[in-house]
Formats: C-alpha cells, structure tokens, sequence
C-alpha cells in the first residue's frame, strides 16, 4: 500500500464575503435523496519541476479563493436538520500530501482504485455533518514529480456536472482562460422543486461504509467500440430498423457491460434468472423548457428505464445473447427519455415523477432479491482531458472506490475515442461479473462481420 502523508491544511475562504442575503441556501427536492456522500474526482498529471510547483499551488489557492463568491456555497458548511446549507464563508478545505511512490504505480495497469481512495482530501462518505467541508482539495506529490488533484464535492448539492462545472471555473481563474465568458453557476434549483424534508435514500452508504462494494476497471479502445457498432449496424440492416446514427459508445459499451452482470447474477444464484432494471442517468440542463442553465447547480439528473421480466431476460439477454436488440432498446429508452426533459418543468407532476417518485420505486426495487437493478451513468463528455491548472493536460483522470453497488460508471479515455468503465459491485459478484464479461466479449468480437 502507498504511503499518504498530509503536510498541510488550511482552509481557503472566498475573496470577498458572502452577502447576507445568500447567508442561507436551501437544497431541492430532488438533492435531498442523494446519499451522503460526495462526488469525487482525481487529476494525474505528469513531473513538474520543484521550483515551478511552489507557485502553481500558490495560484491554485490565490484563484481558488477569487470563484468561491461565485460559488458561495462551496465555503458553508451544510446543516442536516434544515435542510439548507450555512453560507458562513467558514472555508474550503485545501491540503497537500506526499506520496512515496512514483505515478506510473497508480495510474499504471496495476493500480487499484481501492488505493485511489488515499488520495481524496477527505473520507468518501465524510458529508452532511456540520464540521465536513462541502468542497475539500488535496495537492498530492508523487516521489517521481508528478501531481494529483483529488477533489471531493458534497452529493447533497451536487451532482458530477457540477463538480465539472466547477473544476472548469478554476481552472479558467487559474490561467487566465476564460476571457469575458465568466462561468456563474445558478444557485436555483429549489426554486422548481422546494425541499421537503426528506431523509436520503438508503442505499448502504454511511461513514463507516461497506468495504465489501468493490471497483475494478474495463478498457475499451476505438477499435472494439468501432467492432460493437458494427454488430449492431449488420443486424439493423437485418432484423432491427435501420436508419439514423450509430450507436453511441457508451450504449454499446453499457450494453456489454449489462449482458455481463445479468449473466453472472444468473450463474450466481445457480441458473435463476432474476427480473432486470436497468436505469440510465440523463443531465437534463439546457434540455427542459423553460431551458434549466448549463450551469445549474444541484442535482439535474432524470433516469430512463428498461425493464426486463425474468423470463424475457432469460430469453432475450441470457439464452439468445441478443446484443443488437438490447443495444436498441437501451437507445430507445434514452432516447425517450432526452425527448421527455421538455416536460420536466413544464408539466410538474410529471417532472416530479421522472426525477423523483421514479427513482423512488427503482431504489424500492434495487432491495428486491428478484431484481437485478442496475445503475449506469455517462461521465465521459465533461472535458476533463483539457483541464490544465499549470501542470500540462491530465494524463489520467479518475474516480475512486464508491460505496454503491451495480453502478458503471463511463469515464472518457486521454485519446477521447474510448470509454473507461468503472464497475461497482459487490465482492462476491465480481468474479462471476469478470468471467462472463470475457466471455460475452470474445464471443461479439470473434463473431463480429468481417468488413
């Protein structure tokens, strides 16, 4: 295990104070079911000369502090029983940490994301308490020279377009490059839906977290992307309907992946197929109507859902192996769903359902031992690659263990062509997940169409 040791931590308070009438701000309906937890992301970056490392973090902390005003509850601390964050400017959690090894052992292929943990600013489950920073940023320094920047945003407020959202904001403070087109995040979203003192789901998460959900990583490159597509593109031209725009990567990719757990669900419980959800997140900002800014802050997500009997899935999914089809409804039902955003806030009673009662009944569902739900989200387009804060570009950016089971995480590839997925599951799963995720894979990729 690498050793982590913390050399310094202060907190980074916003330039100038936060006026009184911002002092309280009140989360959504929708904030209020996200788990206690927070949304996280790692920064790698190549060898930086000693000399020129001091100033960076110098102007790291110097532009940290300038975007807080504007990002003014970032600073608070959040107050449970209310339901609303404190505006108090009581400071960002910055650190700096040493890390005895070299990069390339945590970035490279034989690096575990269990070790990624270390270097977070702060547990990943260390939210909603009124001493826990909303925002904590750690500078880690890698013997060889390199850096990493683990970032940590409260999941009560945010969701992973705002960490992006953010993470952009500093960087164009930090450099200059932003010009005139000044991010300024919209604070509003209990506006549309107000809070209603809801407790969080339950979904496991708590400060003494399950270690038994555990992460592993899946590459897949612009070749085998290129050959799923094709898979799919032969049978439309068959047996599905033709037409229109590819698949996109992270179908076809999540399509492998959801073949794969639903098979090793089967193979777990000794040949019984189990009932199957598979819901995909969807950012609904700039989608509804009235249009929800870019830049909303809050947790803006909808899901589409594809359900399955447990016999159609022993049919479709298990004994047929039918990935074309599953690639065309898992399109269709996000389809669907990106057509439906316009309705979110102008019919509310279905907006409360599509980003609130809905996930209500799949999160009921998840604790049914005869359904297989499964949770898949797309973090691939959030530009991550050109975040450049004076170290050069990334050469990796990553997420960490999370404590949320049947989750995959699509994460973008350095070349921008590919998907890196993180899988969830719980330590008992992942052997049966990993053995027929290889088999389901060589057998679409030795019986793919030969161009």
């Amino acid at each position: 295990m690498m050793k982590v040791e913390v050399e310094r931590r202060k907190l980074i308070k916003p330039l100038t104070a936060t006026p009184s009438h911002l002092r309280s701000y009140k989360i959504s309906l929708i904030d209020e079911l996200n788990p206690s937890m927070h949304v996280v992301r790692i920064l790698f970056y190549p060898s930086v000369p000693g000399e020129k490392l001091r100033p960076i973090i110098i102007n790291l902390e110097e532009s940290l502090a300038r975007i807080l005003p504007l990002f003014y509850p970032l600073a608070g601390r959040y107050i449970k029983e209310n339901h609303l964050v404190d505006c108090n400017d009581q400071g960002v959690e910055f650190s700096e940490a040493t890390v005895d090894c070299d990069l390339l052992a945590v970035t490279g292929a034989g690096g575990g994301a269990e070790h990624l943990n270390h270097l977070l600013p702060i547990d990943i489950c260390a939210a909603d308490e009124p001493t826990d920073p909303i925002l904590a940023v750690r500078i880690n320094r890698f013997r060889c020279g390199g850096v990493a920047i683990g970032v940590c945003v409260s999941h009560r407020i945010s969701d992973s377009a705002c960490l992006g959202i953010f993470l952009q904001a500093w960087k164009d403070a930090a450099t200059g490059g932003s010009g005139s087109d000044v991010i300024k995040p919209d604070f509003n979203s209990h506006e549309f839906f107000p809070s209603e003192n809801l407790p969080p789901l339950h979904f496991g998460v708590s400060r003494t977290r399950d270690t038994s959900v555990i992460c592993e990583r899946f590459m897949f490159d612009k070749e085998a992307i290129s050959v799923l597509r094709d898979i799919y593109t032969a049978a439309a031209s068959t047996t599905l309907e033709a037409g229109g725009r590819p698949p996109s990567r992270v179908v076809v990719v999540s399509a492998v992946l959801t073949q794969a757990l639903l098979r090793a669900d089967r193979a777990k419980k000794g040949g019984v197929s189990s009932a199957a959800l598979i819901a995909q997140a969807i950012n609904v900002r700039e989608r509804t109507v009235p249009p929800v800014s870019k830049h909303a802050w809050g947790t803006w997500v909808s899901l589409s859902y594809l359900e399955y009997s447990a016999e159609e899935a022993r049919l479709h999914l298990l004994e047929n192996g039918d990935f074309p089809g599953l690639v065309r409804k898992m399109r269709e039902t996000t389809i669907q769903g990106v057509k439906d955003c316009p309705r979110i806030l102008s019919e509310r009673e279905f907006g409360r359902w599509v980003l609130v009662d809905s996930y209500f009944e799949a999160a009921k569902k998840a604790s049914n031992p005869n359904y297989k739900v499964i949770w898949i989200t797309d973090w691939s387009k959030f530009g991550e690659y050109e975040l450049d804060f004076g170290f050069g570009k990334p050469v990796w950016v990553s997420l960490a263990d999370v404590p949320l089971k049947d989750m995959f995480i699509l994460m973008n590839t350095k070349s921008n062509d590919g998907i890196e997925a993180w899988v969830y599951l719980h330590e008992s799963d992942m052997p049966f997940f990993e053995h027929e995720y290889h088999r389901v894979l060589e057998t679409l990729l030795t019986t793919a169409p030969t161009t």
